[in-house]
C-alpha cells in the first residue's frame, strides 16, 4: 500500500456502502502529508455511480448529469477524522469551508475511500456564522437505522469537535484559504464502473 501521493496525481475517491462502491470519482492531489490528504475536485468531472440494491437507495445524484456541476473544489480529510473540509471560491475569494461529516478515510493503491454521512457544517469565508445543512436527512436515516447507533454517535462526536475548533478559531484548515488550483490541471478522465475494472460485479478492488 502507497502511503503517500504525489502533488498533481490524479487518484480515485470511492465512497463505499454496503461493501460496494456506491459514488466513484478522480481527484488531484494538492499535497499529502502527514497531516492531511488535500485533493482538487474540477468542475466537470465525471461521476461513476455502484449499480444494484443498496440500503440506502440509489444514490440521490444519479437522476442528475453524471458530472461534477459546480465550481471545483479542495477537499481535505485528516487520518482518523470523521469528516473533511472542502474550500470553494469565487472569482479569487474564499466563498466558504463545507464540513462534510463522513467515514474517516482508508487508504487503496489507487486513492482512498470513504462514505457521506449526509451531515453538513458550512462556514462562510467571510467570517459570518456557520450554519448546518441536511440535518434532518441525518437525524432520518439513523432513525430508520440507515445508521447503526455507533455510526450515528460517530457523527455526532465529529459535529461536536468541529464545532468546537470553530468557537475556539482553532480550525486547522484555514492554512489552506490562499491555495488555488493550478491553471494547467485539467479535468481527469472517468473512473470505469468496478466490474469493468475487475470483472467481478461492484466488488472493490
Amino acid at each position: 500500500m502507497r502511503s503517500r501521493f504525489g502533488v498533481g496525481e490524479v487518484i480515485v475517491r470511492r465512497e463505499i456502502l454496503d461493501g460496494r462502491e456506491w459514488l466513484v470519482y478522480p481527484v488531484r492531489v494538492a499535497d499529502d502529508d502527514e497531516d492531511a490528504l488535500a485533493v482538487y475536485l474540477a468542475q466537470g468531472t465525471p461521476l461513476t455511480f455502484g449499480r444494484g440494491d443498496f440500503r440506502w437507495g440509489p444514490h440521490p445524484w444519479i437522476e442528475f448529469e453524471h458530472v461534477w456541476p459546480s465550481s471545483g473544489v479542495l477537499q481535505l480529510q485528516r487520518p482518523g477524522d470523521g469528516y473533511s473540509v472542502w474550500g470553494r471560491w469565487e472569482e479569487g475569494v474564499l466563498r466558504e469551508w463545507y464540513v462534510n461529516f463522513q467515514a474517516p478515510l482508508v487508504r487503496t493503491e489507487r486513492g482512498f475511500d470513504t462514505l457521506d454521512h449526509e451531515l453538513d457544517l458550512i462556514i462562510p469565508g467571510d467570517g459570518s456564522p456557520y450554519r448546518w445543512k441536511d440535518v434532518e436527512h441525518f437525524e432520518e436515516r439513523a432513525r430508520t437505522g440507515g445508521f447503526d447507533t455507533e455510526e450515528a454517535a460517530a457523527v455526532r462526536e465529529a459535529a461536536s469537535c468541529v464545532v468546537d475548533l470553530v468557537e475556539r478559531g482553532t480550525c486547522w484548515w484555514e492554512r489552506w484559504r490562499d491555495w488555488r488550483a493550478p491553471a494547467e490541471w485539467g479535468v481527469p478522465d472517468a473512473v470505469p464502473p468496478a466490474r469493468d475494472r475487475t470483472g467481478h460485479g461492484d466488488r472493490p478492488n
